[in-house]
């Protein structure tokens, strides 16, 4: 596995971190931390994007990030699951699939030899 594949998986859940932190935060070290982790996630996206195509980067920590707050929504703060936001989430995953699979094909970087 390509080091910079564990990059995007760190920059996503840095993401979820501080969008959970805005819902959250209180005083004003949380508000520290969260700044914190907002600088750590563009550390974690930049290094992800030094080796893979920055396209699929950020539509994979787009799409993460977009899919992870509707779940954070749904178990943690208690919104009501609509079928319209089921689809366009189901929608959104398809599309973080199709351009991975479609960069794949196409690009040699990041490729372990």
């Amino acid at each position: 596995m390509n080091k910079s594949w564990i990059y995007v998986g760190l920059t996503s859940l840095a993401e979820l971190v501080w969008i959970y932190g805005f819902n959250t935060a209180s005083t004003w070290w949380h508000w520290t931390l969260i700044v914190a982790f907002i600088l750590l996630d563009l550390h974690f996206l930049a290094k992800a994007c030094e080796e893979l195509p920055t396209g699929t980067v950020y539509a994979i920590f787009a799409g993460f990030g977009t899919v992870g707050t509707f779940l954070m929504d749904i178990f943690i703060f208690e919104e009501q699951i609509s079928m319209s936001k089921v689809f366009f989430i189901l929608l959104i995953i398809a599309g973080v699939i199709g351009l991975k699979l479609s960069d794949d094909k196409n690009d040699t970087k990041g490729v372990l030899e």
